[in-house]
C-alpha cells in the first residue's frame, strides 16, 4: 500500500461549514502543489458536495454532521464527504464503493444530486456508496507538470 496523510474533520451539516472546508481544501491542494485551476476545480466539487449533504441528509429537525476526510498521495488528492456516518478507514470504505455511472437515475442516489454531474466533469475519478446515508469519494490527480498549451505563452527573447 502507497504511503498517505490522511486528515479527517466533522463539521455540523450546516451551510455555513461549506466555506471551512472549501478553505481548508485551499490550503492542503496548495501545499500539494495543485495548479490554481484545480485547486478552483477542486473546491467547487467539495462545495457541490458539502452543499448535497447539508441540503438532503437529515430530516429539517433532526441535527447532524458531515464527515470529510483529505486522503494526501504523491500523485493526487482523495476527497471524502460522507453523511450518516462516524469516523472511516478509507481504504476499507475504497474497498465497497463503486463508481458512480452518469447513465442512472439522479434519484437513485438521493433528490436533488445535480450536483454529482457537475463533480463528475471537474474530478478525475467519482465513487459512490450510498448503503447508509451517502458517501462521495473524489479523486484529483496533481498535474503540475502539464502545461495547458492553449492559454497564452509568453516568449522570453534570448
Amino acid at each position: 500500500m502507497e504511503a498517505f496523510d490522511y486528515i479527517e474533520m466533522k463539521v455540523p451539516a450546516k451551510a455555513e461549514y461549506i466555506g471551512v472546508m472549501r478553505l481548508t481544501l485551499s490550503g492542503v491542494a496548495n501545499r500539494m502543489g495543485f495548479s490554481y485551476d484545480a485547486i478552483e476545480d477542486l473546491k467547487v466539487a467539495i462545495s457541490e458536495a458539502v452543499t448535497n449533504a447539508v441540503e438532503h441528509a437529515y430530516e429539517e429537525k433532526e441535527s447532524g454532521e458531515i464527515t470529510v476526510g483529505f486522503g494526501l498521495y504523491e500523485d493526487r488528492m482523495e476527497i471524502m464527504v460522507a453523511d450518516r456516518g462516524g469516523s472511516f478507514d478509507l481504504e476499507e470504505v475504497k474497498n465497497g464503493t463503486g463508481p458512480y455511472q452518469s447513465d442512472e437515475p439522479v434519484e437513485k442516489i438521493r433528490e436533488g444530486g445535480f450536483g454529482l454531474f457537475l463533480i463528475e466533469a471537474l474530478m478525475d475519478e467519482v465513487k459512490i456508496n450510498n448503503k447508509y446515508g451517502v458517501m462521495v469519494i473524489m479523486t484529483k490527480y496533481n498535474r503540475e507538470e502539464e502545461v495547458d498549451m492553449d492559454d497564452d505563452q509568453i516568449s522570453t527573447i534570448q
